[in-house]
This record gives structure tokens, C-alpha cells and sequence, in this order.
């Protein structure tokens, strides 16, 4: 064979797909706005074709030529890339992400029937030559619905920011008329600011909370919700991005918060990893975690493409790309049957298995179910069209970490010696360590380390001093500072949990509730009064004894005078006196009627049938009174009665004879100083004025001084009622000024937060 021989061989051999089928070299088009990762990916795809590094065994010996675009929101300026891209004999052309702009190359695809694949969220998918990755929304509306019932949520908040949020929760929209679900809408509002929105969905008290906004946005959305307080303990969130595990969730992990997320790619998956691995890709990612969805369809998007192309120049002639012109009137013949291929085809991708349904959708995914923990977000779960939820094992109580963590842990409890919370245990012998104490909340301790396995040593916080922010030194000492400044781990006595504490530390679940209330003597009983006699009979009745006796009397001086038989001689030694006398004088009849209620003697006694009469009948009354004067002065007598120098706090305030005071530094003080009640501010000034006087440095001190002086210690009734029962002769006076309640101190966003939280639950109730 000669060398012209040859060289027509060559020639034939290379010609020989551009005569029998489809060219190997395919141009294909991308269409990109913003996202500089998704046309990385996309090129990153091409590149990973071209090295035959691809999902598909039979898409080998294919080599895409990229013809990328940057684009704007400006239509006509798309209008006029695109129509240069299907000119220059594309294939097919991707992107771009922009809704507005989509859809006019979309209708541009359609026109000319080439194939167009998008890598977006798609609020009305339709069939057409569009060729779309991501999830279909009608199937995520299922999904979310699904997971709000498998937890049996009955009531929930859905914070979003536009029509597209309100399209995914749809399904969750409707749940509220077909059962008994509570469900309430909020909107977070336009601009940066969303804590309006937040703080209505905290007043609102819904605990369960779902979050649908743009990934953009999110960030702030979360860093927000952590500062209103919707992102802390007793809040369960959903977060309906598929983008989560990209954010930085290092401020949010020990905020107490069970917080639920969900993820199209999985980053410990062997397709993620190999792929992401493959150094020729250079895809500059730590790990998965930090791939978007978007960006991972890009990918996907031409992984896919390549292998459809590859099936339809496997199995019909083919012809080279022809330009087509949007004013014209030619289409790609082969455009709807590569469509038809591409939709047909199955791979393995970063986004896991990609199929799509009869009508062109990709209704057939499977997400994985993420709950934020201390170690970050941590898989629980799968959820798989057609076939539900799988939960791990293990995930069995949301936001507990593993209790094993705490094991033979080591920790310095702080305490004071206040009773009943912490004092010195009394014995014969010599005790040493954590045997020396006994109280309250040594018991507690005690009963957290048997079941979470940690050990602990007691220390005591020697100047009582709880912890209070000096606004000088802008530190906080006591307590509080000691923990803040890692010099111990925990602080357990009657530590009452405030706003103002918790911006410095964190405290457990409440294991007593309680208030503020006055201890004071117990009232004496009053000193007889000069006219105490008068108590047993009212004064009506004194009146009516004083009108009887004067009307007696005169009856009987009327009667007596009247009567014969009651003049008498007075000289019995004149036979025939010329004057009878009568007893019954003005001065006499009225000293007889008193004399019988006396018992005093007279000197004369009534003589006549009319004066004698009158006369007993006066004296059976006045034996009735009598009588019954004697009952009632001894009940009188044996029934002291109890004179209280004030029943009220508010009283303290507007006298000055009693003394009053709390402890220094302390949350009671606190409250004074803080409350916005005129008797309370009229108290806090007067404890100021007179600091030296009236404020204690500890609990027994202010309870000694109230057993010794006329003093009134402001404290809180737990305490109260404790002292009252070993203290006889001091009581409670009044009602509680507020509701407080006592935790354990810890420092701030302590990962062992949640398990002292749960076991604390345990003991205390």
C-alpha cells in the first residue's frame, strides 16, 4: 500500500462518525448569573467527561466542549446570548438559575426543540424539553407534611419570606382543616431586619417552629432568631433549606434548641467523597459539607446529559449540529428524542440516585433527616419517596448527647452555707471532702452524678456572695464571676435565675420555684386598756344595762314612796311619832339596785308585795348579767389578741419606726432596684441610703438581726418557709412580691448543658 493509499484510509477512518453517527465532540451551552461555584461545577462535570471520569460506564469516549455565558436580569441581553448560543451548534444549554430569565430560554428550547437542563427549585414544572434536576416540589409538600406528623406536632409557626416559601408548606397550610392542628403563618418581612416577626412568633407561645426562607438570608434569619430567643431550649425548628449543613452552626450548637434540618446530598456517602476526592476535578472543598445543592445538580446536570447523549448515538444515525437561529424556522431534529434519552437514564450522583418519573420529574429522592447537636449536625434519619421514614436506633431523645460523654468527668461545684441548700453536716467525728456538707442541693448533685457518672467536689463560696455585675470593673464577682473566669464548673444554692445572670451564664431547668417575701417577728399581744373591762358586753348592751338600772331605780323610788307598808317608824322608841320615813331616798333606792348586781349589802331591804317584786326580778336579771359578764371576760382574757405592725410590704415603705433590709448583692436587691412599682423604688432608696444598716451579707445574719430587733429582711420564701419551721418566734408577713426560681449555674453554652437539663427533670420531679 503506498503512501496515497494510506493517507485516504486515514482520512476515511476519521470521518468515519461524522458519516455514520453523532460527532464525539459536543458543544453544549451554560447560561450563569451570580454563582461563580455552580459554572465551576459545570465545567468541573465537563472536565470530569472528558477524563471518561464519569457516572456512566457506556458514556465513554465523549468530549463536551463548554460555551459558557455570564448573564445578567436584563432580557433582552439574555435573549440575544441565547440565540448566539444555539447558533454556535449546541447540543444543549444549561441554566440559567434566574426564574425570569429561565423561562424565556426555556421557551427558546422549546421553539427550536433543544434540549435545556436547569438545576432549580421550580414552583410550576411542566412537561416540555426542559430537564429539570432538582427535587419536585409537589413531592417536598409531601415530605414536610409527612415530617410534621411523624413528630405529632399539634400546633406550629411557619416563618417564611415570599410566595415560593408559601408554595413548599403548602401541604402544612392545609393540615388545619383537615384535623386538629393549630397552624399560624408569620412573614419575616422585607429588608435585613426579621426580629418583628420573631419576637410576634415568641409571643404567640408556639414552640414548634418551621423556617422557609431563601438561602441568602438564612444566615441572618438563624443568627436573629438566636438573639429574640426563639433558638434556645424548649423550641423545636424545622429548617426547610436544603443548604443547612453549608452554614457555619458553630454560635447555635449549644443554645439548647432542637433543631431539625434536611439534606439532598450526603457527605459521607462513597459517590460524594470519590467524586470530591478525584484531585484532576480540583474542586477546592473541604469535605461535602460545604457543597450546595445547587452547585451538586450542576454537576449532575452534565453527568447526566453525557450519558444521555451517549444512548442516542449508540442507537440511531446521527448528523453534525447544525446553527439555529431563533428567527427561523429549522429545529434540531434529534433534539426531542436526546430530551427523551436524558429523561430515561439513571446515574449515581453527588445528589444521589437520578431518575425521573412517566411525566419527566424527579419525583424519586431521598433525603437525610440532621438534628444539631454538640458535635454539629448529626444524621438521624432517611426519608425516601414511596416508602417513609427510617430512623436510626439511637435517635431516640432529640438534643441528648450520649450520657456516656460525661462519664468520669471531674467537676468543681460551688456552694454557700445557707440552709437548707448546703450546710455543715453535725457529727461526733471528723469528716473530710464532700461528706462534711449535707442540704438540698448537695442532694441533688449527688443524684445527677449516680445516673450521668460524673464526679464532683464541693467547694464553699466563703463571702456568701452569689454574683453580681459590678458596673465599675464591668465584671461579675461571687459566684457567677468564678465561673465565668473557669475557676469552677458548677453553683448550686438558692441562686436565683435573672435576665441579667443568664447574659452571663447559663442555668439548668428550674429545680424550685418561689418568690420574694417579708421576714419579721411574730406580733406580740396588746397590754391590757384602761377600759378593757368594757370588752365582754358591746356597747349597746351597756347602754340597755345603764337605761334598766335607771329605770329599776326609779321604779322603785316611785313605788316605795307610794307604798304604806314601806313607812315606818323611824324611832322605834316613840309609840306615836308624828313623821314616817320611807328607805326608798333618791340617794338610797338607787344604791340597792346597784348593790345587787355588787352583791353589796344595803342596810334595808324592800318590805312591801309591790317594792319586794320588782325588787327580785331586778335581782334574777342582774344574776343573768353577772354571769354572763364572767363568761365573756374569761373567753376575753384566754384569747390575746394580736397586734401586727404592718400586713403588707408596701407598708415598710411609708413608715419609719421598723428597719428593712435584703442581702447584699443579692436578686432580691435586685428586684428592688430594678422594679418600676413607686412603694419598691421608695424601698431600694431607703436600703441605699442606709447600706451599712440594713443590708446583710448572708441569709443569718438578716435572720438574727430580725429575732433581735425591730427589722423586717427581705428574702425568699423558700428560705422563709425553712427558717419558720426551726425559728418560733419569726414569721412570713404578706404575700410574694414576684415569681423566681432557683437553678444550676454553669458556664456559658457548657455542652453538658442539655443532660444537667434532662436528669435535672428527672430528680426534681
Amino acid at each position: 500500500m503506498n503512501g496515497r493509499e494510506m493517507l485516504l484510509l486515514y482520512v476515511t477512518v476519521a470521518f468515519i462518525p461524522d458519516i455514520l453517527g453523532f460527532p464525539r465532540r459536543i458543544p453544549i451551552g451554560g447560561l450563569f448569573d451570580s454563582d461563580e461555584m455552580i459554572q465551576k461545577a459545570f465545567e468541573i462535570s465537563i472536565k470530569a467527561v472528558n477524563k471518561n471520569f464519569t457516572a456512566a460506564q457506556h458514556a465513554k469516549d465523549i468530549f463536551l466542549i463548554p460555551k459558557t455565558e455570564k448573564i445578567n436580569k436584563n432580557a433582552f441581553q439574555v435573549a440575544n446570548i441565547a440565540c448566539e448560543l444555539v447558533s454556535s451548534e449546541v447540543a444543549g444549554i444549561f441554566g440559567p438559575q434566574d426564574k425570569s430569565t429561565a423561562s424565556y430560554v426555556q421557551s427558546m428550547c422549546d421553539t427550536l426543540d433543544i434540549p435545556h437542563i436547569v438545576a432549580r427549585w421550580d414552583s410550576e414544572p411542566k412537561r416540555s424539553n426542559v430537564i429539570n434536576l432538582y427535587p419536585h416540589s409537589d413531592i417536598l409538600s409531601v415530605f414536610f407534611q409527612d415530617l410534621i406528623e411523624e413528630y405529632k406536632w399539634k400546633e406550629y409557626a411557619i416563618l417564611y419570606d415570599n410566595a415560593d416559601s408559601l408554595i413548599r408548606m403548602n401541604r402544612l397550610l392545609k393540615l388545619p382543616n383537615t384535623t386538629t392542628i393549630n397552624a399560624k403563618v408569620f412573614h419575616l418581612g422585607s429588608g435585613l431586619n426579621f426580629r418583628k416577626a420573631m419576637k410576634e412568633v415568641k409571643m404567640s407561645e408556639y414552640r414548634n417552629i418551621v423556617i422557609d426562607c431563601s438561602y441568602n438570608i438564612l444566615a441572618s434569619v438563624l443568627e436573629q432568631a438566636l438573639q429574640v430567643g426563639i433558638l434556645s431550649e424548649g423550641y423545636r425548628i424545622i429548617i426547610a433549606s436544603m443548604d443547612l449543613q453549608t452554614l457555619n452552626l458553630e454560635p447555635y450548637k449549644y443554645s439548647g434548641v432542637n433543631l431539625t434540618g434536611i439534606r439532598l446530598i450526603d457527605p459521607e456517602s462513597s459517590t460524594v467523597q470519590r467524586i470530591l476526592q478525584f484531585r484532576p476535578l480540583n474542586w477546592s472543598l473541604p469535605n461535602g459539607s460545604h457543597l450546595k445543592v445547587e452547585t451538586a445538580l450542576a454537576y449532575d446536570a452534565i453527568q447526566l446529559f453525557a450519558s444521555g447523549y451517549a444512548r442516542l448515538r449508540d442507537s440511531i444515525k446521527g448528523e453534525n449540529f447544525k446553527a439555529l437561529f431563533c428567527n427561523g424556522t429549522e429545529i434540531w431534529g434529534h433534539g426531542f428524542s436526546l430530551s427523551n434519552y436524558i429523561r430515561n437514564e439513571q446515574i449515581h450522583g453527588l445528589s444521589g440516585m437520578i431518575k425521573f418519573d412517566t411525566a419527566g420529574f424527579r419525583s424519586e429522592f431521598e433525603l437525610d433527616i440532621v438534628n444539631l447537636g454538640s458535635q454539629g449536625l448529626q444524621k438521624v434519619g432517611k426519608w425516601k419517596t414511596n416508602f417513609g421514614f427510617r430512623w436510626k436506633s439511637e435517635h431516640r431523645i432529640p438534643g441528648i448527647d450520649d450520657e456516656k460523654s460525661l462519664r468520669h468527668k471531674h467537676f468543681l461545684v460551688l456552694i454557700a452555707l445557707t440552709d437548707p441548700y448546703g450546710m455543715l453536716k453535725e457529727s461526733s467525728s471528723i469528716m473530710t471532702g464532700n461528706d462534711r456538707y449535707e442540704g438540698f442541693g448537695i442532694d441533688i448533685i449527688y443524684e445527677m452524678s449516680n445516673i450521668l457518672g460524673f464526679n464532683y467536689t464541693f467547694e464553699v463560696q466563703t463571702d456568701n456572695a452569689y454574683g453580681s455585675f459590678n458596673n465599675v470593673t464591668q465584671k461579675w464577682n461571687g459566684m457567677l464571676g468564678k465561673i465565668i473566669a473557669d475557676e469552677a464548673d458548677l453553683a448550686i444554692t438558692d441562686l436565683t435565675i435573672t435576665a441579667e445572670r443568664e447574659t452571663a451564664v447559663d442555668f439548668t431547668t428550674p429545680f424550685m420555684n418561689l418568690g420574694i417575701s417579708v421576714l419579721y417577728r411574730k406580733p406580740t399581744s396588746a397590754a391590757p386598756g384602761l377600759l378593757s373591762f368594757l370588752g365582754p358586753f358591746s356597747t349597746d348592751v351597756w347602754l340597755h344595762l345603764i337605761g334598766a338600772y335607771v329605770v329599776v331605780s326609779s321604779l322603785l323610788f316611785v313605788i316605795g314612796k307610794f307604798c304604806p307598808v314601806e313607812w315606818t317608824n323611824p324611832y322605834p322608841c316613840i309609840k306615836e311619832p308624828e313623821v314616817l320615813e320611807t328607805p326608798f331616798t333618791l340617794l338610797d333606792t338607787p344604791f340597792l339596785v346597784i348593790g345587787a348586781v355588787l352583791k353589796a349589802a344595803t342596810g334595808f331591804a324592800p318590805a312591801g308585795i309591790s317594792t319586794r317584786s320588782l325588787a327580785v326580778a331586778w335581782w334574777f336579771f342582774a344574776l343573768l348579767m353577772g354571769a354572763t359578764y364572767v363568761a365573756n371576760l374569761a373567753a376575753a382574757l384566754s384569747t390575746k389578741s394580736v397586734v401586727w405592725s404592718f400586713k403588707i410590704v408596701e407598708e415598710l415603705a411609708f413608715q419609719q419606726k421598723i428597719k428593712y433590709g435584703a442581702k447584699e448583692g443579692g436578686s432580691t436587691l435586685a428586684f428592688f432596684r430594678d422594679s418600676q412599682h413607686p412603694p419598691y423604688r421608695i424601698m431600694y432608696n431607703y436600703m441605699m441610703d442606709h447600706k451599712a444598716e440594713v443590708l446583710m451579707d448572708s441569709n443569718e445574719k438578716g435572720v438574727w438581726k430580725t429575732q433581735h430587733e425591730n427589722y423586717a429582711f427581705l428574702m425568699e420564701s423558700s428560705s422563709i418557709e425553712y427558717i419558720k419551721q426551726r425559728k418560733c418566734n419569726v414569721t412570713q408577713i404578706g404575700g410574694l412580691l414576684d415569681s423566681k426560681s432557683y437553678g444550676i449555674a454553669m458556664k456559658k453554652n457548657l455542652m453538658k448543658r442539655l443532660k444537667f437539663n434532662y436528669f435535672n427533670k428527672i430528680i426534681v420531679f
